[in-house]
């Protein structure tokens, strides 16, 4: 398990996303990379805003109240599935950075968060070459479905599921409802085409899902 650094003195983070063991995941992963988000009424010109989603276009609807009608957007966007209207759709918005919720490791969403506090951009490779390839296919997770049928949130629930937490030491984790949790298990469950609790975490296990 990975050990929180120490938060620093630093950029002001809020996390939006309609789901919320999607955004439980993402604020988990940067208080591990030192970053503390902030669940205040008062947002801040220069506070760095992460939307995420399944899709770009979701993250951004997710976050839409959240944004700042003029001047400098200091905007991250994690999402499960890009693709090129996406992308330029998140660009045009005022992104400054877009990854693959596959790729939004601590250090990463860190580094982005960092990056659009200085202003800056900073797209992945995954991102920058779908915008090169001109496709409107998607990339992510549909075209990872061959190696893991799982999005990253089941994949975070899954772990957990593993480490033996029942749903509402899950719920309390990720900071989300207990009815969430099912859903998420009884969702993920199908995908592996597994009975009961057990079974999804021993397949996960021999399959290297987790």
């Amino acid at each position: 398990m990975a050990t929180a650094i120490r938060p620093t003195a630093g950029p002001r983070v809020r996390v939006r996303s309609s789901d919320a063991v999607a955004r439980a995941g993402v604020e988990a992963k940067l208080v591990v990379a030192g970053l503390r988000p902030v669940h205040v009424p008062d947002p801040q010109s220069r506070d760095v805003l992460v939307a995420v989603g399944d899709t770009v276009e979701g993250a951004i609807e997710a976050c839409r109240p959240a944004l700042p009608g003029s001047g400098e957007r200091l905007l991250v966007v994690v999402a499960d599935v890009l693709s090129r209207h996406g992308v330029l759709r998140a660009l045009k918005a005022g992104a400054r950075a877009v990854l693959l919720s596959a790729e939004a490791t601590p250090a990463r969403l860190a580094a982005a968060v960092h990056s659009a506090h200085r202003g800056e951009g900073r797209l992945s490779h995954p991102v920058l070459a779908c915008l090169l390839n001109g496709s409107s296919e998607p990339t992510g997770r549909q075209r990872r479905s061959g190696s893991s049928p799982l999005t990253d949130r089941q994949i975070e629930v899954l772990r957990l599921m593993a480490d033996g937490h029942g749903n509402e030491a899950i719920a309390r984790t990720l900071s989300c409802s207990k009815h969430t949790v099912k859903n998420v298990i009884y969702e993920l469950m199908g995908q592996l085409q597994v009975h009961n609790r057990a079974h999804a975490v021993a397949h996960a296990v021999r399959t290297g899902l987790i």
